[in-house]
């Protein structure tokens, strides 16, 4: 049984992997990251198509007007493309209706939060700094978004997504300088991922909920669902499950704004 879980630029080194496994009759999963062009036997990730949707709605509901930057992940990464096609699903109709207009869209090379300050940096000037929201495709990339956004005083005023719900995208969030971020628990997918592991080895059916087109097949697919969350639900989400402690990420925050909680919900 071989899981991969490959970010790499070049397609033809991941399936190679998969071609050497299957050559010896090991079942192959592609894990987080779909690998393209290649026969592998099952897909598990978190819904990334989802993930771009739950990022660019939470933004629109909020910013149903104006000026609109986008920062896209890695062009070398699957899971930037899949980002950007559920993004564009739910802000096509306001960019037609010419409610919202994309006034900078650009990839950030390696997820580089430094390319996403650059590329904001450029929006801002090209926009006279009139723009209403960034829709950042993680929050590495939303990490430099916010900086470009400190440098010229509008940090809390532009509405910023992310996912991954990293410790700074969380504490930028509590503090009012990122609006989002998409949480996709790790422990549910790698116990997924094990659980279809067993089964494939054991020749068992797994049970999918979708299929996935890699450019050379459609992949049987486990596609689990993201949660959306921001200030008001952070403790219900990553500290309720201890993805992150209540006081690492109101660090920066006065004590006398921490949510009241029961001990046990702040993970102590």
């Amino acid at each position: 049984m071989l899981i991969l879980g490959i970010e790499t630029s070049c397609d033809e080194t991941a399936a190679a992997i998969v071609e050497a496994a299957k050559r010896q009759g090991v079942p192959v999963i592609s894990y987080d990251r779909l690998i393209r062009n290649a026969d592998v036997d099952l897909y598990i990730s978190f819904d990334n198509v989802r993930v771009g949707e739950m990022q660019a709605r939470y933004l629109l509901e909020r910013a149903p007007e104006g000026n609109y930057v986008l920062i896209g992940g890695a062009p070398t990464d699957n899971n930037a493309h899949m980002l950007r096609e559920g993004q564009m699903k739910v802000l096509k109709p306001a960019i037609d209706s010419g409610k919202i207009r994309i006034v900078a869209d650009q990839w950030a090379r390696e997820w580089s939060p430094n390319e996403a300050l650059k590329h904001t940096e450029n929006a801002l000037t090209q926009a006279n700094n009139r723009v209403a929201a960034v829709v950042a495709s993680n929050d590495g990339t939303a990490g430099g978004v916010v900086q470009a956004l400190e440098e010229q005083g509008l940090a809390g005023r532009v509405l910023v997504s992310g996912q991954d719900a990293d410790l700074a995208a969380l504490q930028r969030i509590v503090e009012g300088k990122q609006t989002m971020t998409v949480y996709k628990p790790i422990k549910q997918l790698a116990e997924r991922a094990a659980e279809a592991a067993v089964k494939l080895a054991r020749g068992e059916r797994v049970e999918t909920n979708g299929v996935v087109n890699n450019g050379k097949k459609d992949v049987p697919s486990i596609l689990l669902e993201p949660i959306v969350v921001d200030k008001e639900n952070v403790v219900q989400t990553v500290v309720k499950d201890g993805f992150h402690k209540l006081e690492d990420i109101y660090r920066n925050v006065p004590r006398d704004r921490w949510p009241r909680i029961e001990t046990s919900a702040a993970g102590d």
